[in-house]
């Protein structure tokens, strides 16, 4: 409780416009994730390193990073600080993160599917429940029938939940719609929340998610409609930073992929795919010859498709929420990172295979799971899942310059009981653009 009112006595604060220098948290246990020399992504064994700072401070001035070290040099130098004018928060016993960055979620949807969640419990698989009009195009339904300003509403509850759960820069799929009309709402929803929220939000155009029950029997016409329809309208609008095409077994092929993406490219849409997530899809290969910025789920990835990520740019995503909602094999990553990738976490958040947008559980599932470490998770979820938004210049880690996204832990006795601890809330404060949110 106490918490509480210290958290609103601190938003009481920041509403003294221009009276304010900056914001001092001072007396940090452990500063994670600190750089100097701010990198791209983190590749192989790398990710298992971690740059802290024990007994710290990190000052924040409007919404960037200004500085951060040892309290050792703040109290050395008093001047840095205006204790009439700066907010200070004492972080003793507690650590500070950078934000969360997931890069892969479709939180933008109508209803909830518990029912299928149940239909899983009595055996029956993913493919089962699509062809008995369950699972994207039961989500399509839904959205159809809903308006544009309650999925809003809807959109922004999970906004704020993910939020308070430390997340700082989100990507937001569509691909609920699967027709012009609605496809445009979801990108339109998504820009609103962009516009209302005070996290980072990128938009993905993902018309090619499933093909419609009205197109049965005919997805080379379904491509047409994306490609030749909605495509020119979505770029015309601006309404997506990416696009992104479900390729995998029952869905749409690797040639289907290819049309979709060049189409996309040549409208100045960044690649990004679903791949191998139910078979072995030749989606890998896909992304890396359109240099897409992400391939994402992978859970069938062999000696191929680490050969071919070797050799480019893109970032493996893996979704270990995903694959434990759905029973699915686990992603190969600890292959991955012993070849010398580079990995995201992401939390896949949708209301038919992973329905939760908690990062901290994402992180915690990677380590449980994948058996990753503890600092191969942090790296996972913050400066990599920033590469795969296109990010990593201003979120994902603690350097000067950078976006001032970043979380006060509750008392903790190491950076690895955060993911230790996967069911306990440890996030106390978060500060979103140098601004106390929680």
């Amino acid at each position: 409780m106490a918490s509480f009112f210290n958290n609103c006595y601190l938003r009481l604060l920041f509403l003294r416009l221009n009276t304010y220098m900056g914001l001092l948290i001072k007396n940090i246990k452990g500063l994670v994730q600190v750089e100097d020399d701010p990198k791209l992504r983190v590749c192989g064994k790398e990710m298992s390193l971690i740059d802290t700072v024990s007994d710290a401070y990190l000052y924040l001035e409007r919404d960037l990073i200004s500085d951060f070290g040892p309290m050792r040099f703040l109290d050395s130098n008093p001047g840095k600080i205006d204790l009439l004018r700066d907010i200070v928060i004492d972080a003793s016993g507690k650590f500070v993160f950078p934000s969360f960055c997931d890069s892969h979620t479709h939180l933008v949807y109508a209803g909830s599917r518990e029912g299928e969640f149940t239909d899983k419990i009595r055996g029956l698989s993913y493919e089962e429940i699509a062809r008995r009009g369950g699972g994207i195009l039961n989500s399509a339904m839904k959205l159809n029938e809903t308006s544009e300003d309650e999925l809003f509403n809807q959109s922004m509850v999970r906004i704020n939940e993910i939020i308070s759960q430390g997340t700082g820069a989100v990507e937001i799929k569509s691909g609920y719609g699967l027709s012009p009309e609605s496809e445009l709402k979801m990108l339109r929803v998504i820009r609103r929340i962009r516009e209302n929220a005070p996290l980072e939000v990128k938009a993905t155009f993902l018309g090619a998610h499933a093909v419609p029950h009205e197109y049965s029997g005919r997805k080379h016409e379904y491509v047409n409609l994306v490609i030749n329809e909605m495509i020119p309208v979505v770029a015309s609008e601006q309404l997506a930073d990416y696009i992104d095409v479900f390729c995998d077994e029952g869905f749409f092929t690797a040639e289907d992929t290819e049309r979709i993406l060049m189409a996309g490219i040549k409208y100045g849409l960044t690649a990004k795919i679903h791949a191998n997530e139910l078979a072995f899809s030749g989606g890998v290969q896909v992304a890396v010859k359109y240099n897409a910025l992400s391939v994402d789920h992978l859970e069938r990835s062999g000696d191929d498709e680490i050969e071919a990520l070797k050799s480019s740019e893109t970032m493996p995503t893996l979704l270990p929420g995903s694959a434990l909602f759905l029973g699915l094999p686990d992603a190969p990553a600890r292959k991955m990172i012993d070849a010398g990738l580079p990995l995201a976490l992401a939390s896949d958040y949708n209301p038919g295979s992973s329905p939760s947008g908690n990062m901290k559980l994402v992180m915690s599932l990677g380590c449980i799971k994948l058996k990753m470490l503890p600092e191969e998770v942090i790296n996972a979820a913050t400066i990599n899942s920033a590469y795969a938004m296109g990010l990593s210049e201003t979120h994902g880690s603690i350097a000067r310059g950078k976006i001032a996204n970043v979380f006060i832990t509750k008392e903790m006795p190491s950076y690895e009981f955060l993911p230790y601890a996967f069911g306990s809330n440890m996030i106390e404060t978060v500060i979103l653009k140098g601004e106390v949110i929680k």
